[in-house]
């Protein structure tokens, strides 16, 4: 399995956004998967007939036909904990890694063509991370070159998370300097 990067430089950009992901399924692309904020690119999939995957929230509605799923976000646990801690004067600047533990992150609503069996292992995989027996960020992890950056087992930190400037094995493209 390949994976094709096109960035599109953007957050919130339909037009852009829509090119980038055209250009992906010019090249024949057979999932299109997006990380903005408009459903723009799940739509241009849906128009080729192309599973798409959202992002931030369900966008299930954009793309009925051909939507997988996405990942979603609910920033308000985070923002309650942080005002209680600014309010009895406890607050602290500090780097935030919410989980689906801690119900920032999810998994959106799967697609209603997502086959059943595939629907059986994303619930699999999503239990085995609340239940810390997977972590995605733990190795081995082989980058685009084939050199392995963490061996069987090592966790990344969430230093090294944030400090990666490489694609992992499978993946076709070039991080802009």
């Amino acid at each position: 399995m390949d994976v094709s990067v096109v960035w599109s430089n953007t957050w919130f950009d339909p037009a852009t956004e829509k090119q980038a992901a055209i250009s992906l399924l010019d090249k024949g692309v057979d999932v299109l998967a997006a990380y903005q904020d408009s459903p723009a690119s799940i739509q241009a999939a849906a128009e080729r007939k192309v599973w798409g995957i959202g992002n931030d929230s369900d966008m299930g509605r954009f793309a009925p036909e051909t939507y997988i799923s996405n990942p979603k976000w609910n920033w308000g646990p985070y923002y309650v904990q942080t005002v209680k801690s600014v309010m009895d004067g406890t607050w602290k600047s500090s780097a935030y890694f919410g989980s689906m533990k801690e119900g920032i992150t999810d998994i959106a609503p799967l697609g209603k063509n997502v086959p059943a069996d595939v629907k059986v292992l994303i619930e699999k995989k999503k239990q085995e991370i609340l239940n810390g027996t997977f972590d995605v960020f733990q190795g081995p992890i082989v980058d685009q070159d084939g050199k392995t950056r963490f061996e069987q087992g090592k966790k990344m930190t969430d230093e090294e998370i944030l400090g990666t400037t490489w694609f992992v094995k499978g993946i076709k493209g070039v991080i802009p300097k």
